[in-house]
């Protein structure tokens, strides 16, 4: 198996660790008081879910509805499935929204609201609070995700923006009972941060959304109805998101049911498995996506080969171009021009998820000919760095891991193979 071969197989067993049937199915040994259970969720992974607790709770699942990006729906029985958009909001995901708020608000005090949720709900439910529109929130949004901010810092922009996020889902479904099964796609598992808590407390507040702003450099950038919101909640003229400690959620149960703990411990075994010495770095990966490349790369010429560099996490770009690509493809090209022939190292970064930017790439797999095979079709490796257009040079190149979606979402897998 070639050391590339090796990569591709590590990072297929680290997919097959997240599979979400068992990781649902062995949370569901519900009790039989409720009068029904409607299954509601969002989410890249949120279907899937769906499919493994239809076959756990059978009919007694009332109906539903669950929306998910585009691409990530599978066949369901009892619980209709919607398609939105991601990163960016869209139409359909702020009619999702408001379908979600409105069958959530007709539950019952004897039903089970079964949320599940996992990485890449914030998006595709955005519920803007009057007079917000839905063009001034996928402005927001495209200026977040340009600044390089944290997945956290976003979601305490949203949060602060929504009627539906910041454990406001759970405010509508209230007095219901309401089950949150998560799968978690951000570090350290925060349960108001994954898909920005629709069921969870909410520990930020109007100050810390207007503090990331500034933080970013946005403060003046966005749309006037953003910052008058956001300046009125300091005022304290709106309403907070409801805290931790809030009665509310004496009937809400939020439970982390996978992390990216399951991806690394399955890599590690897998590499181990191919000949290689594993060496898990972390499993909290973070920072710009150029920076951390070369010092994975760097880390491994110390290690003695056979051996493999693992790292989970989620790195971020700061978009300064005007190219496609993700932080898995400017880990892969930053990388690539790293490696030399000497090094006999090969590395992979991608998204568990099978989505890395708004490409249709889940990451790449480089080695010490990808410069050359790019350049040789076309492309200029160096100008695509900073353009920010490793998708186009990684084409050229013949390196993107195009998987498809994956049925999980359980942060990045970054790897670096020294043979």
């Amino acid at each position: 198996m070639t050391p590339r071969d090796a990569a591709r197989a590590i990072f297929d067993a680290a997919l097959a660790a997240g599979d979400v049937t068992p990781l649902v199915r062995r949370h569901l040994a519900l009790e039989s008081r409720h009068r029904r259970v409607l299954v509601f969720g969002c989410g890249k992974a949120s279907a899937a879910m769906v499919a493994a607790a239809e076959e756990a709770l059978g009919d007694r699942i009332a109906g539903g509805f669950v929306v998910v990006k585009d691409g990530c729906a599978v066949p369901v029985r009892r619980v209709e499935i919607a398609d939105a958009g991601h990163p960016v909001p869209d139409a359909r995901g702020l009619a999702a929204s408001a379908r979600l708020l409105e069958l959530a608000q007709g539950a019952g005090e004897e039903d089970l609201v079964l949320f599940l949720v996992s990485g890449g709900g914030s998006a595709l439910t955005p519920a803007p609070a009057p007079p917000i529109t839905l063009a001034e929130k996928q402005e927001l949004t495209r200026l977040l995700l340009a600044s390089g901010a944290t997945i956290g810092e976003l979601n305490a922009v949203r949060k602060h923006l929504s009627r539906f996020k910041g454990g406001q889902l759970a405010r509508a479904a209230s007095p219901a009972s309401v089950l949150t099964l998560a799968l978690s796609d951000v570090i350290g598992d925060p349960l108001d941060v994954i898909a920005s808590g629709p069921t969870a407390p909410d520990p930020t507040t109007f100050a810390d959304a207007r503090e990331v702003l500034a933080r970013r450099g946005l403060a003046g950038r966005v749309p006037a109805s953003i910052a008058a919101r956001l300046d009125a909640g300091l005022r304290g003229e709106i309403e907070e998101t409801p805290k931790p400690g809030d009665r509310l959620f004496d009937r809400v149960t939020n439970v982390v049911i996978g992390n990216n703990t399951l991806i690394a411990d399955a890599a590690v075994a897998a590499a181990s498995r191919l000949g290689y010495r594993p060496h898990l770095l972390t499993r909290e990966l973070q920072g710009e996506a150029r920076e951390v490349a070369r010092e994975l790369v760097a880390r491994t010429r110390r290690l003695e080969p056979p051996a493999c560099l693992i790292a989970a996490g989620e790195t971020t770009v700061t978009v300064k171009g005007k190219g496609r690509g993700g932080r898995c493809q400017e880990f892969a090209l930053a990388a690539a021009l790293e490696i030399t022939p000497a090094d006999r190292m090969t590395a992979l970064a991608a998204g568990t998820d099978g989505s890395d930017g708004p490409t249709d790439a889940a990451g790449a797999i480089v080695d010490a000919d990808s410069v050359t095979r790019g350049t040789r079709a076309g492309g200029d490796a160096r100008r695509a760095m900073e353009e920010n257009d490793a998708y186009q040079f990684l084409t050229a190149s013949g390196d993107l891991i195009v998987s498809g979606a994956t049925r999980t979402n359980l942060l990045d897998l970054y790897l670096v193979l020294r043979a």
